[in-house]
């Protein structure tokens, strides 16, 4: 039936509910509510004190919200900001509140910043990164992979054709690059 402007009211009444369900309306009154002795507005004292802990000690600056007005008592400093990742994440602390997406994408930036810092970081070392063995690439043939991915319901599938070009293009391009640049200096020299 289309909507008209004299379009009489078919919602039963609270007595026809009340009589139809078993229950409806309980929460109308406080009376018929069954956990109405609970609820008071001022509840009786649990038993449960303390007092405000002794702050830790704060060295140097250290990233908060902007919408808290100060650090917890005890705070964690494992790792502190560093490099570029660092002034991407106190960026997003310092001007953007919780609420916003600015905030979360740059705290995600400064993260992939950081884990780029890191493979470059492990080229200079003895044992760089080896995306073959460290992605988990040869298990896959030992470990049913068509069987754990196909039949089960996984929402993952859609974007699973994804997986090996985020998880190798950077490496691709990379050597894409490095090689490029050897045959220039070939040509050169």
């Amino acid at each position: 039936m289309p909507y008209r402007a004299d379009h009489p009211n078919r919602a039963p009444s609270s007595e026809a509910l009340r009589a139809r369900i078993p229950g409806w309306g309980a929460d109308l009154d406080t009376a018929l509510r069954p956990s109405w002795p609970m609820e008071t507005a001022a509840p009786e004292p649990t038993g449960a004190h303390w007092d405000f802990p002794d702050r830790q000690r704060e060295r140097g600056d250290r990233e908060r919200s902007i919408e808290h007005e100060m650090l917890p008592p005890v705070f964690g400093t494992a790792q502190p900001l560093h490099g570029a990742s660092g002034v991407i994440r106190r960026l997003a602390y310092r001007r953007f509140g919780e609420g916003k997406n600015t905030r979360w994408l740059l705290l995600v930036l400064g993260d992939r910043v950081d884990a780029v810092a890191a493979h470059l970081r492990s080229f200079a070392s003895a044992r760089p990164d080896n995306p073959v063995t460290q992605t988990g690439v040869l298990s896959e043939s030992r470990r049913r992979p068509v069987r754990s991915r196909l039949g089960r319901g996984r929402v993952d599938l859609r974007h699973a054709w994804l997986d090996p070009i985020i998880v190798a293009g950077p490496w691709v391009v990379w050597a894409a690059v490095v090689v490029s640049l050897l045959t220039r200096g070939r040509r050169r020299g």
